[in-house]
């Protein structure tokens, strides 16, 4: 199942990138043609833009544009992060089942999978439900990305910068942060229970960082406030801070100690 849905997720992805990448260094205008430009890319950069005349700046405005977004895709983030944390409560029962059905052979793989299925439904877990929020993040996060590139390719446009950092150049300072922001977003979620997510807990950050320091600081400034509005949603979610290290007691052999 994970296979198939990682599968899917990468079709998904590569073909949101591909529709729009013949055009990335392009400018951008309201008549501009095409799917990808009249409902992705000219929204948001609107959206921008209206935030950008409100509040003074293109950066404000990216500020604004991602926690108006995170905000309206935060019940659905919310399901996830409780849809994980269900997950991680059955590993336990998970673990018996597969010791239970360990062999290979067809007959017994699936009354494996519907036995699993089964204590999933009765204990409110989704295995799908952590893949609605990422699908619906790809178009924003790509079309954020050919948003800003177009942007800033667009003579009328200029983006400025935020703070220190000019938005339209990579800043390494920028992606040190993001990954950073990455970092205590998986350390605080799901992951730091989760022996086969330590992996994606320390490589995330890295390809985060290493994106960051060749894509424009705007992009990389919509993952730190995204991740920023994540560790608070870990926060009172999972409350980390109430973790208790799980003791591992060794029998006691006194009873069975030679006289």
């Amino acid at each position: 199942m994970n296979k198939r849905l990682t599968l899917v997720l990468m079709i998904v992805f590569v073909s949101l990138f591909l529709s729009g990448c013949t055009e990335f260094n392009q400018p951008i205008y309201v008549d501009s043609e095409g799917f990808w430009n009249k409902y992705i890319v000219w929204p948001l950069v609107s959206f921008i833009t209206l935030f950008k005349d409100l509040l003074g700046t293109y950066g404000l405005g990216i500020v604004a544009v991602t926690v108006i977004i995170r905000l309206a895709i935060l019940p659905l983030m919310v399901k996830q992060t409780k849809s994980a944390k269900k997950m991680q409560e059955v590993q336990p029962e998970l673990a018996k089942l597969k010791k239970k059905y360990s062999s290979k052979d067809s007959v017994t793989q699936q009354k494996y999978q519907q036995e699993m299925m089964a204590m999933f439904k009765d204990k409110g877990v989704n295995p799908a439900a952590g893949c609605l929020p990422v699908v619906i993040q790809m178009p924003i996060l790509i079309g954020f990305y050919h948003a800003i590139s177009r942007m800033n390719s667009t003579p009328e446009i200029n983006l400025g910068s935020f703070l220190i950092f000019p938005l339209a150049e990579p800043s390494i300072i920028l992606a040190i942060l993001a990954g950073i922001m990455q970092f205590l977003v998986l350390r605080t979620g799901p992951a730091m229970d989760n022996p086969q997510m330590k992996m994606m807990m320390y490589f995330m950050p890295f390809m985060i960082v290493g994106f960051g320091i060749f894509l424009p600081s705007a992009l990389t400034l919509y993952w730190v406030i995204g991740n920023i509005i994540s560790l608070i949603q870990n926060l009172v979610i999972y409350k980390p801070w109430e973790k208790k290290p799980i003791l591992q007691t060794k029998p006691n052999n006194l009873g069975g100690a030679k006289k």
